[in-house]
């Protein structure tokens, strides 16, 4: 007889924390009868009424998984939206790799441009002539 309770208890957790993700997690449009405060409230104070409460009057219909419509048909699709994360953005992922490959050019010059200075000072130093193509310093 324990191990029924300790099942029942686990089986109402999970409903319950089941229901809080599904509450908090529901855009403002398909939360009916009450604020979402007061349904989160609720499913904590009565875990297993509240859970039920919030599945069966709590959410809009249709809000959770897509269902088929009259006749078989799928409803219409919502129009397409800006990605919500910017790495879902394929505009924003192409503006990174340009300035990547932009700041990987800046650095190639720059090096470039310090390993020919310091070879010049080297061959300064041992009293080497400039390169060819080396303007001479005035």
């Amino acid at each position: 007889m324990a191990r029924l309770y300790v099942l029942l208890f686990l089986v109402q957790i999970v409903l319950a924390v089941c229901a809080l993700i599904s509450c908090l997690s529901a855009e403002e449009g398909q939360i009916r009868a009450l604020p979402r405060i007061a349904w989160v409230l609720i499913i904590l104070f009565f875990p297993l009424v509240g859970s039920i409460a919030w599945f069966v009057a709590g959410r809009e219909p249709g809000s959770g998984a897509r269902k088929a419509g009259p006749a078989g048909n799928r409803p219409a699709e919502r129009p397409s939206r800006r990605p919500l994360a910017p790495d879902d953005d394929p505009e924003f992922l192409r503006s990174v790799q340009e300035r990547a490959q932009q700041s990987d050019q800046e650095l190639f010059r720059q090096w470039e441009e310090d390993l020919r200075r310091r070879e010049d000072d080297l061959r300064r130093r041992d009293g080497e002539p400039p390169r060819e193509g080396d303007r001479p310093e005035v």
